[in-house]
């Protein structure tokens, strides 16, 4: 591999030389940095889980454990996904369309905004607090929401990766 891309962490700085899209280009450092980011939070929140069921035996802890690195793969992958993707077109040399790259980092920043959105809504109702006055309205809109509804602004920005991806290859 003499072209500098070494894998998923190659392929970082990889796409980062190969685009032509300074909005992809700022893509790749602030997705790095939230994966980087959402990879400590969720690795100490295992440890945290680990820790207080510890001493507790069953199968049914084991489960939740592995639920909860399964859940944590499915917020990192879609925010790693348009620097792969566009690292691997530009590896084969399937084409250089600016384009592409500027579309996947836009999903990839809808991506980010979506887990923002999607924590919104499940915040507890003893830690809502009162937002600012201008997105007072969108605020207690999603404050309103059921809890189980944060799953979805999340796996909408997944499958628009997914999406702009498979549209624009």
């Amino acid at each position: 591999m003499t072209d500098g891309y070494r894998g998923v962490f190659g392929a970082f700085p990889y796409a980062f030389r190969q685009s032509r899209s300074l909005l992809f280009r700022s893509y790749v450092l602030v997705g790095a940095l939230v994966a980087a980011a959402v990879t400590v939070l969720f690795g100490a929140g295992l440890v945290v889980l680990v820790a207080q069921t510890a001493a507790i035996e069953g199968g049914s802890l084991t489960l939740s454990r592995a639920f909860y690195v399964v859940v944590g793969l499915f917020v990192v992958a879609p925010l790693v996904a348009p620097v792969l993707f566009v690292a691997r077109r530009h590896r084969r040399q399937e084409g250089d369309d600016a384009r592409y790259d500027l579309v996947l980092s836009l999903a990839g920043y809808l991506f980010i905004a979506s887990l923002y959105v999607g924590l919104v809504i499940t915040v507890p109702s003893d830690q809502q607090t009162a937002p600012p006055t201008a997105a007072e309205p969108l605020v207690a809109f999603l404050y309103g929401l059921p809890q189980l509804a944060g799953v979805v602004p999340p796996l909408l920005g997944a499958v628009l990766i997914l999406a702009a991806h498979r549209l624009l290859r």
